[in-house]
């Protein structure tokens, strides 16, 4: 049976500073998001996300005495400009690990660094389903803590299934990540038995889709997902209110950004979103991170919930893992670590029995996943029985050869 590891444990762990320890130099994390640019408010939640665990992490004495250090990097949404901070960080700054990426595009072109260096990578808000698939998870470097693509499309279409919708349209931009989730999406229409009633494409940067959403109108569709990033999900949810179109509204998280609320000028109002986590009051680690968060940022609202919560829900990971591999930070003994942890990490997006294993490197399961929505200029379920039921946690679902393994190791 997997043994909870209490914060006190940690604390004393962290406070018991070995003579060794005590004048060492810090442990240094790299960060790579964007933070300019149209994905800046992905990238700079999930670079506060990543503080706040610090902060917390730091103040109770770091791993073993060393403090944790965040060497950051803007990777402003461009693959280049991603694939030379990777080598920067791992093969001259030699940091630890590295937690990033919030577009799809820039991870894969940098996630060759990482593998080929035997280096962590803690992939916190990019999405793209090829991420995790690229290497094999039992050889691979490569973790995630976001929900990729693959399950939030058969989530929305489920979703629309069981409204009885059955004349889907499609938007989606024309960039990687446009292909790759036009694809899974296809693939979910296909599990149900659809096709996509009609499809339009446009490229990122776009400040108007009036054209396109009259076509689409036109087409007799009863339901509409809109496949982007933030600030293109709000012109698209903009132009879906001009035409005076009022079937539901569906898009992955990117539509839950502060970008898209913005650039609607608040026509997101309604429309549905997968979420892995949104705000609660009423849970504590939810909301003791909110109050975190708001020390070092006071926007309102916080631009993705889910970049910061996934961030440093990561960061936190990777610190268990430190413990767990008793002094021995190299690449191949992290993994090994986050791959076999010792106990529980109870976070703000769920509590970890098992985030990751040999054979599965996603901490993300289709059943973690919530409908949200936008309602009075912040996000909330869209369910109000969801919203009730939330104090319960959604834990992962493990893999069915994973679940034997464990089951055979207790």
């Amino acid at each position: 049976m997997k043994r909870v590891i209490p914060a006190a444990a940690l604390l004393a762990a962290a406070l018991s500073v070995p003579a060794w320890a005590q004048n060492a130099q810090p442990i240094r994390i790299g960060l790579i998001f964007p933070l300019t640019g149209g994905s800046a408010d992905m990238g700079n939640s999930a670079r506060i996300g990543a503080e706040v665990a610090v902060n917390e992490i730091n103040q109770v004495g770091g791993y073993l005495g060393r403090q944790l250090q965040l060497v950051v990097r803007d990777d402003k949404a461009d693959n280049d400009t991603g694939l030379k901070h990777a080598q920067e960080l791992v093969q001259k700054e030699k940091v630890t690990a590295t937690v990033g990426f919030c577009n799809t595009g820039v991870a894969m072109k940098a996630l060759d660094v990482f593998q080929a260096n035997k280096s962590v990578l803690m992939v916190t808000c990019a999405t793209g389903t090829a991420i995790t698939a690229k290497y094999p998870a039992a050889d691979s470097y490569i973790f995630r803590t976001s929900a990729r693509d693959q399950l939030q499309t058969q989530f929305l279409v489920d979703e629309i299934v069981k409204r009885g919708l059955n004349k889907v349209a499609l938007l989606v931009d024309t960039t990687g990540y446009g292909d790759a989730g036009l694809k899974d999406l296809e693939a979910a229409l296909g599990r149900a038995n659809l096709k996509p009633h009609a499809v339009a494409r446009f490229k990122v940067g776009v400040k108007s889709l009036d054209e396109e959403m009259r076509q689409l109108k036109a087409s007799g569709a009863d339901a509409l997902i809109g496949w982007t990033v933030g600030p293109e999900e709000g012109v698209i949810s903009a132009s879906r209110v001009n035409a005076g179109w009022k079937v539901p509204q569906f898009g992955p998280w990117g539509l839950s950004h502060a970008s898209a609320f913005s650039t609607s000028g608040g026509k997101v109002d309604g429309a549905a979103m997968v979420q892995t986590v949104l705000p609660n009051p009423f849970m504590e680690r939810n909301s003791s991170f909110l109050r975190g968060y708001a020390k070092i940022s006071k926007e309102a609202p916080i631009g993705s919930m889910m970049s910061a919560a996934q961030t440093y829900d990561a960061v936190h990971l990777l610190l268990r893992a430190m413990f767990d591999s008793k002094g021995d930070l190299s690449g191949p003994a992290l993994k090994k670590a986050l791959e076999n942890p010792s106990g529980i990490y109870r976070g703000v997006v769920s509590v970890y029995e098992r985030a990751f294993s040999p054979a599965d490197h996603d901490a993300i399961s289709g059943n973690m996943l919530w409908l949200g929505t936008w309602r009075n200029n912040e996000r909330g379920y869209y369910y109000k029985d969801d919203e009730r039921k939330a104090s319960i946690i959604r834990r992962k679902e493990q893999p069915a050869a994973t679940a034997a393994a464990a089951a055979a190791a207790k």
